[in-house]
């Protein structure tokens, strides 16, 4: 197996959102691919599984908790409106919408969900419609072939 490389993983993306969870908003991220790699949108989700993997995120319905697990080459720093992803291969960043940010402060952690299946329709700074987003992070193959990692949210004020 050759190394991974950018370029196999296609236009990465992470946006920001919130939605509603029993105990009051949930804060989520998602981070996708567009599935342009080199070898389209099947290339793309292959290199994102294995990136997971080298970095020590299960795919699947395993639900990690990063608190717990420090050593996770994984995080997450909220800073002026922005979520910050950052990971080896991944250093993207996102304006969070105010219901998010407020999300986060009140919980301290966002729930990062990093799908392997591509979303070729949902390009960076363009607008993505409730619905499309539900269709997509609802969708129980989007759901089952992800990562799912409740994140603590940093920041630099500390």
């Amino acid at each position: 197996m050759r190394p991974l490389r950018g370029a196999d993983l296609g236009t990465l993306a992470v946006m920001a959102f919130s939605g509603e969870a029993p105990d009051g908003d949930m804060p989520y991220l998602l981070a996708y691919s567009l599935g342009d790699g080199e070898g389209g949108p099947e290339g793309s989700a292959a290199a994102i599984r294995q990136l997971l993997i080298d970095n020590g995120l299960p795919v699947g319905d395993t639900l990690i908790d990063a608190s717990r697990q420090p050593s996770l080459p994984l995080t997450l720093l909220v800073e002026a409106g922005q979520a910050v992803v950052t990971m080896p291969h991944l250093n993207a960043q996102c304006v969070a919408p105010p219901e998010w940010l407020a999300a986060v402060s009140e919980r301290g952690y966002a729930y990062f969900l990093f799908a392997t299946r591509a979303w070729p329709v949902a390009e960076p700074g363009k607008p993505v419609a409730p619905e499309s987003l539900t269709a997509f992070a609802g969708d129980e193959e989007t759901l089952l072939s992800a990562s799912h990692v409740l994140l603590p949210a940093r920041s630099l004020r500390g």
